[in-house]
């Protein structure tokens, strides 16, 4: 316990899945944490359930593609906890669906939630990150940053670009003492992973329950997401930057 004190984390989609449970983690480990979700998520009861259990949190109800919003509550958080110290660019989404039926429409939505909303929101941290000394900068990216997989050509292009997204800030602010570092679960047991291998199912995919065990034994739980993106925001990961670790049980070993 402990590894986070004197912390202050900022987790986009911090109000659900691999979220919610590194927002949890993250409070028990003693980080102040600033919850940036979408106004109707859960993120309120989240903060609230935190504060009860003698965390400390806070929701800031924002759409992370919209830069306004994204500076509102950077600055909000800023003001209540101060500068941010973690970062974990956790806010996501998915698409499935045979590349020729795609529409721009769903390349820019995409691309908006999964990539534009790491620019504008990593860019509003670091200045007040880099005044206080450094800190450690965490992207949410996937398997399908480097395995290609069908019927997910939008959403393996999204992930690729979090990888390098990660590492060029890595090089370019290490000397300020900054780390950026991404991490890459495998299938995940949460909705929205359960909701992606429903899609790919419906477009024919081979993503059975025995094809999933043969791929990475089970379906990765939400907590040892948690557990790994702790690791990169503690000063345990203090050498670990410009890395992408795989939580995925050997499925990109294979």
């Amino acid at each position: 316990m402990g590894r986070l004190n004197d912390k202050v984390a900022l987790i986009t989609g911090g109000a659900g899945g691999c979220g919610l449970a590194a927002s949890e983690l993250f409070a028990r480990e003693g980080a102040r944490v600033a919850i940036l979700d979408l106004p109707h998520s859960d993120g309120e009861a989240v903060a609230a359930r935190i504060n009860a259990a003698g965390g400390e949190a806070c929701f800031l109800p924002a759409d992370v593609s919209v830069a306004e919003q994204v500076n509102r509550a950077v600055a909000e958080a800023e003001a209540r906890f101060g500068p941010i110290t973690v970062l974990m660019n956790h806010a996501g989404t998915i698409h499935a669906a045979p590349f020729l039926d795609t529409t721009e429409a769903d390349w820019e939505r995409l691309m908006n939630i999964n990539v534009k909303s790491m620019f504008l929101v990593t860019r509003a941290v670091l200045p007040k990150m880099i005044e206080a000394g450094g800190g450690s900068v965490i992207c949410t990216s996937s398997i399908s940053g480097v395995v290609g997989t069908p019927m997910e050509v939008l959403y393996c292009t999204t992930k690729g670009a979090c990888h390098m997204f990660a590492r060029a800030i890595a090089v370019e602010f290490r000397d300020r003492n900054i780390r950026s570092n991404a991490i890459c679960p495998g299938f995940i047991g949460t909705a929205h992973g359960r909701r992606e291998l429903d899609l790919l199912r419906e477009f024919g995919a081979e993503v059975s329950d025995e094809a999933l065990k043969a791929m990475q034994g089970r379906l990765c739980d939400p907590s040892e997401v948690a557990a790994a993106a702790l690791f990169l925001a503690s000063d345990d990961a203090s050498f670990v930057n410009g890395a992408h670790l795989f939580v995925d049980n050997a499925y990109t070993a294979a």
